[in-house]
């Protein structure tokens, strides 16, 4: 049982906790908020390239700002308009139309069962998403699957992180910032080239191949894989 030796185990969220295509995630996402910003003045073009480009400048992130900031210089530039105008109506978004987009999911999805296991057994818990997104937005799709931001010790959101998947300073923070090292830690994801990584520090890992991202045959070969179900007989033994 892979919890005999580690004590902490860490999630992705999209395509993990949650199952669903990153496809169909992303182009409701984008619908929705093409019409959230469509009163201000945007066309979906400037938009949805203004946006794809400061998730370019967040993932390209040195470590120098946080995501919060590479996004919003980024954005601004592209548009010419001003992150104070701007990032309240964001917000807004995120904790009201955003909830719409759960109807990618396939039906209700609840992994409570699972995270108060892993709590009754004492472990640590790490929401490791990808950084591209505020805590709000976060917050809401941990709603779709069954739990909160106080089922975790640590989540990591654009605004308390300056790298993102798949470079590795990414999990070296997370360490950094929960006092955990790499041995005790296991990181549970579906994106094989994003998710994986971690294992070059010494966590173990567990690629879920549900909803597999980035993931080819020797990536199969390379990791422990298999359904989500599979993978909580894995963690739990």
């Amino acid at each position: 049982m892979i919890l005999q030796d580690r004590d902490t185990v860490l999630f992705d969220l999209d395509g993990t906790l949650l199952p669903f295509r990153q496809e169909d995630f992303v182009h409701d996402y984008f619908g929705r908020l093409v019409r959230k910003a469509m009163p201000l003045g945007f066309d979906k073009d400037t938009l949805v390239k203004a946006v794809w480009a400061g998730t370019g400048a967040m993932v390209e992130n040195d470590g120098s700002k946080s995501n919060c900031q590479a996004f919003w210089e980024v954005f601004t530039h592209l548009t010419g308009r001003d992150r104070e105008e701007l990032e309240p109506v964001f917000l807004e978004f995120y904790q009201k139309e955003f909830d719409q987009v759960r109807e990618v999911l396939q039906g209700p999805v609840d992994r409570s069962g699972l995270i108060r296991e892993l709590r009754r057994r004492g472990c640590g818990l790490i929401l490791a998403t990808n950084p591209l997104f505020p805590p709000e937005a976060v917050e809401t799709r941990l709603r779709w699957a069954g739990l909160t931001s106080a089922d975790f010790d640590h989540i990591t959101t654009y605004d308390n992180s300056c790298h993102c998947k798949p470079n590795p300073d990414y999990f070296r923070d997370i360490l950094a910032d929960t006092g955990r090292r790499a041995e005790q830690c296991v990181m549970v994801g579906n994106n094989a080239r994003e998710d994986m990584v971690a294992r070059n520090l010494g966590m173990a890992v567990y690629l879920v191949t549900d909803h597999p991202e980035d993931c080819t045959d020797a990536d199969l070969a390379r990791y422990p894989h298999g359904s989500f179900a599979e993978m909580e007989a894995w963690l739990l033994g």
